[in-house]
């Protein structure tokens, strides 16, 4: 029996053992699958060729995948159809060079931004243009008023960002609109066109190779982030959270370095300069909710839901303190922050004029939507502003940022301070 009884202990011991350390390791579950958007022949942002990507967007997407657990899958898409594909949902997130626009905020999620750059144009001077000055350098904008004649033609990417920079800045000229990318060039280089607007990222590369080409500007200073899709908040804070990391440890930096170059003008995932960022983004779409008030016959100011936006914004901040094991900034501080782009907002709203052929967009289901997703991510990058920030340097920053949102000096500086009342 003793016999048996040891027997019968080791056999239990052998399957407790085989249990505990099983010899056939089960089958490791299959990565998510995250879809990624890119135009595909936007170098040196992203290049798609037989599915792969490359570029400055493709070594971005790639690190963050590495890190949490994803499968990247590449969707091309065409600058015309953007938001309408972010819209039918083909993929979660856009990454392409993608510069903030009012329209693209109103259909999706940017990030804090990942770049900067600015409008560059090409030209081959015509023979009927002045010749540049001798004595004085040329004013960019000056030079670009010159130009501005029905027998110029500039070359662009049809569908882009940049297609609306020169259709504003060259309204009587012969607008070229091309959906290749890369075609815009060869219309430069044929001859097909006297100039090809692009910027200070890719131009570089575009000149190489060119003769008797000018380099103008930059004229715009035009802000790059990645775009998600609405529905998919949680990814859009993970991928600010990761971003700012990226930023913090210089890994960002690297990638602008190695890719984009000088031209790209960072950095650009700090507290400070995606705060300036999303304020920017806020404003750029109070000309649209002023149309919408315009035509409903709603009034500009209503205190009571100034109010509740302060309350909501004090309540935010203090959870997003939480959850980063912070103190938040003190209530007085967070109320003078969010009251200050209020104000602004309404600055913006008084001063659009009434326009009957605006297009106007629904304050319920287009306009309020996408500011709740910027004032989101305005109350989780409040927590995060560094302690005594220098006041003149922070203006001199935001008047960098904001200067193209049509605030006057002192209103720039009212929410200039307010962002550093915010560290002290």
């Amino acid at each position: 029996m003793h016999a048996r009884t040891l027997l019968a202990s080791a056999v239990l011991a052998l399957l407790a053992a085989c249990a505990a350390h099983p010899t056939a390791t089960p089958p490791s579950r299959e990565p998510r699958v995250l879809r990624v958007g890119t135009s595909g022949d936007y170098p040196p942002f992203t290049t798609l060729r037989d599915g792969q990507a490359s570029g400055f967007d493709a070594a971005l997407m790639e690190a963050y995948a590495n890190e949490r657990g994803y499968r990247l899958e590449w969707v091309r898409f065409r600058w015309p159809e953007l938001v309408a594909d972010l819209g039918a949902h083909r993929f979660d997130v856009a990454a392409s060079g993608l510069t903030l626009r009012p329209e693209r905020s109103l259909a999706g999620r940017y990030t804090v931004p990942v770049a900067r750059n600015g409008a560059l144009l090409l030209l081959r001077r015509p023979a009927w243009a002045p010749s540049p000055g001798s004595s004085a350098p040329e004013e960019p904008l000056a030079l670009l008023h010159t130009l501005d004649r029905p027998e110029f033609r500039v070359a662009v990417n049809r569908g882009g960002h940049l297609e609306r920079v020169a259709r504003a800045h060259f309204p009587h000229a012969s607008i070229l609109a091309i959906p290749d990318n890369a075609a815009v060039r060869e219309a430069l280089a044929s001859g097909q066109a006297d100039a090809a607007l692009t910027n200070t990222v890719e131009g570089p590369h575009w000149a190489e190779g060119l003769s008797g080409i000018e380099r103008v500007g930059p004229f715009t200073r035009d802000v790059v982030a990645l775009y998600v899709e609405p529905s998919h908040a949680e990814l859009a804070a993970d991928l600010d959270t990761w971003l700012l990391q990226q930023e913090a440890s210089g890994a960002l930096e690297r990638l602008r370095a190695r890719y984009l170059g000088p031209g790209a003008m960072g950095p650009t995932a700090t507290p400070v300069d995606a705060l300036l960022s999303a304020t920017a983004e806020r404003l750029a779409l109070m000309p649209m909710v002023a149309v919408a008030k315009q035509r409903a016959g709603q009034p500009i100011e209503v205190p009571a839901q100034e109010a509740r936006v302060l309350e909501a914004a004090r309540k935010e901040v203090h959870e997003a303190a939480k959850a980063l094991g912070v103190a938040a900034p003190p209530d007085e501080a967070i109320t003078a922050f969010f009251q200050a782009q209020i104000d602004a907002a309404k600055h913006i709203q008084q001063r659009t004029p009434t326009d009957p052929n605006a297009p106007e967009h629904s304050l319920d289901t287009e306009l309020r939507p996408a500011l709740a997703r910027i004032s989101a991510r305005l109350s989780t990058l409040v927590p995060r502003v560094p302690r005594e920030l220098d006041r003149e340097a922070t203006r001199r920053k935001a008047h960098e940022e904001l200067a193209s949102t049509g605030l006057e000096g002192e209103e720039i500086d009212r929410l200039a301070d307010a962002l550093v009342q915010l560290g002290q």
